[in-house]
């Protein structure tokens, strides 16, 4: 029974042997890669899928080992995983020692989809998309046979209705120098494809020996978001095979990429619905401290040509190559100035200041000048009609009979109307002769005697005029004194009727010609 396995492990080599050899022979497409090389096993590749197995299988792989297998399909293709049954790994509670992990895409940080161990194989396994990451890992005790797998590549379900897709178009860029832009709407603009064409184009930016390249992303859009099967954006670091894949990027956000190699692929797919998904990078290629001669220190290990210094493009991971530019672009625009550039400066200067001088000057004069036009318009005969200055009368009586007094007083509003229609015909005089007469008649008529006055009547409108009375002793002299004021018009613009009439400016001088005249 023994020399029957013996015998059968041999006859399984022999075939792997086999079809490795035929393998080689041929260029493979849809390639996979293994790591680290040369030291993971058998590793078979076709065109419609491959094998691989653990190290020395089918005898006991060796201890201290890791291997990383990653596997890729062609575009709305799917990859279907076998186990074969001659599988022995070290078993342990959850695996935690030797074991096989499997992802579902491309990197150590894909859903997982289990990690086994054990006697028993596997169970069959179909990925989501393009990719699966397989990791074999083996500890220092216990070793055993390890495992053989096959895989194969099938259409994906997600994209039956689409068919089987057209060959897509052969789109290939290459780039180098200290930087330069790529840029999606290339693959247009250079007739690599047409517009509604599915694309898998690459660029492949080298660079100087012994120097990296860092990678910025000015725009990213991708049109179907968080749908990895239908486009995304890779970059890859030393080569365009799957296991140096660096960064893929299909939702909302790209991250800036350093490149630990001279050789740098950045990886666009899209499907025909998919055509609008656009990227544009900044690739600058750099060396590690200490700088050369004619480089320029980044502060971030970085030494960038010195030519990209004050280009207007942030080069360095941080702005240090743009951030003393200020200074030093106003210096070359003083230089470059000459003695007309100077002149016209000068004059268009003065031009400027004078207009400001000549706005300043009308701007202070402009409200004496709406002053004057002010007065000028001013038609004294309107002003009359709309308002008229009003004229306080202080009146007292002493020691009168009530009947003398009424009569007197009829006389007294009667002068005042008088008195009041011609003042209001010289409101921008102080004093007026009209004014003077009138007085001097309503002191004549004030002046006569109280037992001679007519019973008071019905109303006061109705008492006839008085005549005049000659002066009557002191002892029974009616005195009345009469407070007059006649606004000028700059008074009238700002009178107020509702002032009480100790806010009223009075003529002192009129009351002491009265009482002199009364005497």
């Amino acid at each position: 029974m023994v020399h029957g396995r013996c015998l059968l492990h041999v006859v399984a080599s022999l075939i792997i042997l086999g079809l490795s050899g035929a393998t080689k022979k041929e260029p493979v497409k849809n390639n996979s890669g293994v790591q680290p090389a040369g030291q993971c096993g058998v590793w078979v590749k076709e065109s419609e899928g491959g094998l691989f197995t653990s190290p020395n299988y089918p005898s006991k792989y060796p201890p201290e080992r890791e291997c990383i297998y990653i596997l890729e399909a062609a575009p709305r293709q799917c990859i279907d995983l076998y186990f074969d049954e001659t599988y022995s790994i070290e078993p342990s509670w959850e695996c935690k020692f030797d074991h096989i992990e499997v992802r579902d895409g491309p990197f150590g940080f894909s859903p997982i989809i289990g990690r086994y161990c054990g006697q028993q194989s596997p169970p069959y396994i179909r990925s989501s998309g393009r990719y699966l990451w397989i990791k074999f890992v083996a500890d220092g005790e216990l070793e055993a046979i390890g495992f053989s797998a096959r895989y194969n590549f099938t259409a994906d379900p997600d994209f039956k209705d689409l068919g089987v897709p057209k060959p897509l178009p052969v789109c290939e860029f290459e780039m180098g120098g200290p930087e330069g832009f790529v840029e999606s709407h290339q693959i247009t603009k250079d007739g690599k494809a047409l517009a509604t064409e599915a694309v898998d184009c690459k660029w492949y930016i080298r660079a100087p020996p012994r120097s990296k390249i860092y990678l910025r992303f000015l725009d990213y859009e991708m049109q179907n978001s968080n749908e990895c099967k239908r486009n995304f954006v890779a970059v890859y670091d030393g080569s365009s095979s799957v296991e140096d894949l660096k960064s893929k990027y299909c939702s909302t956000v790209a991250n800036d990429v350093m490149l630990v190699t001279a050789l740098g692929v950045i990886r666009m797919w899209a499907d025909e619905g998919s055509r609008k998904s656009r990227f544009r990078i900044l690739f600058t290629t750099f060396q590690e401290p200490p700088c050369e001669a004619g480089a320029f220190f980044c502060h971030s290990n970085m030494c960038i040509n010195n030519t990209l210094v004050c280009n207007g493009v942030q080069n360095c991971v941080y702005p240090w190559d743009e951030n003393h530019c200020k200074e030093k672009r106003k210096a070359n625009i003083l230089d470059n100035l000459n003695n007309t550039n100077g002149t016209i400066i000068g004059v268009t200067c003065c031009i400027v200041i004078l207009l400001l001088v000549v706005s300043v000057v009308v701007q202070l004069k402009q409200p004496r000048k709406k002053y004057i036009i002010r007065r000028e318009d001013f038609d004294p005969t309107m002003f009359q009609e709309v308002f008229e200055p009003p004229h306080y009368e202080l009146c007292t009586l002493r020691s009168a009979p009530a009947s003398a007094d009424l009569a007197d007083l009829a006389d007294d509003f009667e002068n005042y109307h008088k008195l009041r229609r011609s003042s209001s015909r010289c409101v921008h005089d102080h004093h007026c002769g009209s004014q003077a007469s009138s007085l001097r008649g309503s002191r004549s008529n004030l002046s006569a005697p109280s037992s001679s006055a007519a019973p008071p009547g019905p109303g006061l409108t109705d008492v006839p005029p008085q005549p005049l009375r000659p002066l009557i002793p002191a002892a029974n002299r009616r005195s009345i004194l009469v407070m007059k004021h006649s606004y000028s018009q700059d008074a009238a613009d700002g009178f107020d009727p509702d002032d009480e009439l100790d806010q009223v400016p009075t003529t002192s001088h009129r009351l002491s010609r009265h009482d002199k005249a009364v005497q």
